[in-house]
């Protein structure tokens, strides 16, 4: 069995550290993807707070039951049109991935943000300057991941300016560095327009980026009131069977970590995913 499942800490109801480690280790999950303020927002971690010191506590607390920390959740607007905060965000991120390995972790992920304050759909997003400005910001980051051997984890989505896998074949090419890698969340390249293609969508994006894919993020979708809708892993729309058959071919062992995957469904996600594994 070459799957490797996994799941943001943060869907799993927030507790003190050794007993969400426990929760997580307990239903056999074998990685996390750990957003520090959304799981221990009673640590008050403020910027400038992380040292090798926290970041051992804390990854020690995951090692001790055999869960990796894939990758350090930072998400944020790296475009932000208030330059101040869009400052903040960078500094924030790089700040993680100063401290990455002392979790024990090699990726630190992130969306490409959004030419508003709050990440909406809007088709702004996909125009050439906002496709710049991004890779103004990665190329930054990524500058600083290299001065530590950690991965930037870079997610596509159509609410942000990388919005398909073309569009994040590109960034790649620009920003032209190993240490940039490619977390693939294939809910996320869809609309209600497009869903229906769903199996091309997801063929392209392996095709065009499979050898950069490091981690696989698993939700799923519904359609509401004419939009999608994001539900637990096994609960929607989402053609696992065409998503888990490139994994068997090309990504053994890679983390797949559900999102959107919170209790009760959590067992039944991974059942669903180890059924539909072995069929693939």
């Amino acid at each position: 069995m070459e799957l490797n499942i996994g799941i943001r800490a943060h869907d799993v109801e927030n507790r003190p550290l050794e007993e969400l480690v426990e929760e997580i280790a307990e239903k056999g999950l074998t990685s996390v993807q750990l957003a520090l303020s959304k799981s221990f927002d009673y640590m008050k971690l403020e910027p400038g707070t992380l040292s090798p010191g926290l970041a051992h506590h804390i990854g020690n607390a995951f090692a001790r039951k055999n869960v990796q920390i894939a990758v350090l959740g930072c998400y944020f607007n790296m475009i932000h049109p208030d330059k101040i905060e869009r400052r903040k965000g960078i500094e924030r991120f790089k700040e993680h991935i100063r401290f990455a390995r002392d979790f024990g972790c090699s990726i630190v992920g992130t969306e490409t943000g959004n030419v508003n304050p709050e990440i909406v759909y809007t088709v702004e997003n996909f125009k050439e300057e906002p496709f710049q400005e991004v890779v103004e910001s990665v190329r930054e980051l990524v500058q600083e991941a290299e001065k530590f051997g950690v991965m930037v984890g870079i997610e596509a989505g159509v609410n942000h300016p990388i919005y398909s896998a073309k569009v994040l074949k590109r960034l790649l090419d620009m920003v032209h560095s190993n240490n940039l890698q490619v977390i693939l969340d294939p809910v996320n390249l869809l609309t209600i327009e497009t869903y229906q293609e769903q199996d091309q969508i997801i063929e392209e994006a392996f095709e065009l980026l499979g050898d950069r894919i490091v981690i696989l993020h698993a939700k799923d979708f519904i359609v509401e009131d004419n939009q999608l809708k994001t539900v637990a892993v096994g609960q929607g729309l989402l053609n696992y069977d065409a998503v888990l058959k490139q994994i068997k071919q090309k990504k053994p062992y890679i983390n797949i970590l559900m999102e959107e995957t919170t209790e009760p469904f959590i067992n039944q996600s991974i059942a669903y995913l180890s059924n539909k594994y072995q069929q693939a």
